[in-house]
């Protein structure tokens, strides 16, 4: 049978996306300092050489790591957030959602680069904007799922401060299980928000 080839493009995108994904492998596993172009290489399966062509520099490299890993955080929160079903429970729903967001492995790989662009120019350039970029989608979408208008005079900071907490409460989880008290607390906001904006009820549709 003749061999079929995969086209060149095809073959640089996917061996991209292996070096993307073990880049954030080793920064969730090892942090930044220990992640390197080697140990990257060899945990995606791909030449020094290859990796090299791609990515000449850690920079280089971990700079393609922050947009690539801006992109998995946005569409693992949509569609974790898009399967809560409406009405009743749909607020605590949602922060459960956001409370695993943050505190997942995509968030610790996150919050290394956060940690390391405060004293690195070139990693803060590239950082900056993709955070800000991510912290009004997070937003956007937190909104949505909710139910709630952002405009209306309160919301907007309730929603800010929503996020804000579940970002804490994932900051504290780096440094051990953190879940029990993380739920108790998220019970309880559940309820504010709830006394806030109004409980979902069955038929109340997301906007």
């Amino acid at each position: 049978m003749p061999v079929t080839r995969v086209p060149q493009e095809e073959r640089t995108r996917a061996m991209r996306a292996r070096l993307l994904e073990a880049t954030v492998q080793c920064l969730v596993e090892v942090g930044y300092t220990g992640t390197s172009t080697t140990l990257v290489s060899q945990r995606a399966g791909v030449s020094r050489g290859a990796q090299l062509h791609h990515f000449p520099t850690k920079a280089d490299l971990v700079v393609a790591a922050v947009e690539h890993l801006t992109e998995a955080r946005g569409a693992e929160l949509a569609a974790a957030l898009a399967l809560i079903p409406a009405g009743p429970g749909r607020t605590r729903a949602v922060l459960q959602v956001l409370g695993e967001h943050f505190s997942s492995d995509v968030f610790s790989a996150a919050l290394e680069l956060w940690v390391a662009a405060r004293t690195d120019a070139t990693l803060l350039e590239a950082v900056g904007p993709l955070e800000q970029r991510v912290g009004r989608d997070a937003h956007n979408m937190t909104a949505a799922a909710l139910g709630v208008d952002p405009t209306q005079p309160g919301t907007r900071e309730l929603v800010q401060a929503t996020l804000d907490l579940v970002r804490g409460l994932g900051l504290a989880n780096t440094l051990g299980d953190d879940s029990r008290r993380r739920n108790r607390i998220l019970d309880q906001w559940a309820l504010t928000l709830d006394a806030q904006f109004g409980a979902p009820t069955d038929d109340q549709e997301t906007r």
